[in-house]
């Protein structure tokens, strides 16, 4: 059955094959971009920042207005820093947050009147294998998806009476423009503190990421959630070292995942 889709984020990556490939499937998808795009008519395209809370509550409503219902929300939206969590500006941080968590609860506390009103509907928030494991030099990035991560299983409990859904999906690495998108964050001190370690690190992620799945491989998983009648909690989307990497986070002790996690990315202490 064709379902009424918003999604944020369609600009590229993950967000702009999803939205395709849900509309070459009869879904009717609403996608949200920051800027001016070329897209495929059969997405409709609502210029917004998510950052923006009238927007976003301008534009869920234009869509139910319009449709009468959102079956699916879909929060993909999001940007990336990179750098030592000590010397990153303030403002990329707010930048981060703002983007990554606030975006989200801006686009869910708009629909949630809606859904409820109509009996139902699904919520599927684009956390990160970031969001289960903090990562050298993207501290910010894991902390805002650390958030949507606690912010997800609350909303889930608490929507369980409204027949709800609340879906995590946690990416791996992929080779989308998150790479060169990234915001990385240099600043030269006397002592250069963390630039060496930084650049080293940097190359390593650089390197997953380059060597990861292409965005349509998750744009495929992702359409088969918004179309299953019982989706699962969370789906893990990664490499079969990532999923164990997952694993082995809640059942070793600390100290040893914690060095498993800096023998890659080649943190040395001193």
């Amino acid at each position: 059955m064709s379902k009424i889709v918003f999604i944020t984020g369609i600009s590229s990556g993950f967000g702009k094959h999803t939205a395709l490939l849900l509309a070459e499937r009869g879904h009717k998808v609403y996608g949200t971009s920051r800027k001016e795009i070329e897209h495929d008519p059969r997405v409709n395209v609502l210029y917004l920042d998510v950052t923006d809370l009238t927007a976003v509550e301008n534009g869920i409503k234009s869509v139910v207005e319009k449709e009468g219902r959102i079956d699916v929300l879909i929060n993909n939206a999001g940007m990336h820093t990179g750098g030592a969590i000590e010397v990153t500006p303030y403002d990329d941080i707010r930048k981060q947050i703002d983007t990554n968590l606030f975006g989200a609860i801006h686009t869910i506390r708009a629909a949630l009147p809606s859904m409820r009103k109509q009996g139902g509907g699904t919520i599927i928030n684009i956390s990160s294998i970031g969001g289960l494991m903090g990562l050298p030099f993207q501290g910010f990035y894991s902390a805002s998806k650390f958030a949507i991560e606690g912010l997800s299983e609350a909303l889930r409990m608490e929507l369980k009476q409204f027949k709800i859904r609340v879906v995590l999906i946690n990416p791996g690495d992929f080779h989308t423009h998150n790479t060169l998108n990234r915001k990385n964050v240099y600043v030269r001190d006397d002592n250069n503190a963390y630039e060496e370690q930084f650049k080293k690190t940097l190359g390593i992620i650089e390197k997953d990421e380059n060597g990861g799945w292409v965005p349509e491989i998750l744009a495929r998983k992702m359409v088969g959630i918004v179309e299953s009648k019982n989706p699962c909690n969370r789906y893990v989307i990664a490499s079969f070292e990532q999923k164990l990497a997952v694993v082995l986070k809640y059942i070793m002790p600390g100290s040893w995942f914690a060095k498993i996690l800096e023998d890659h990315y080649g943190i040395k202490g001193k």
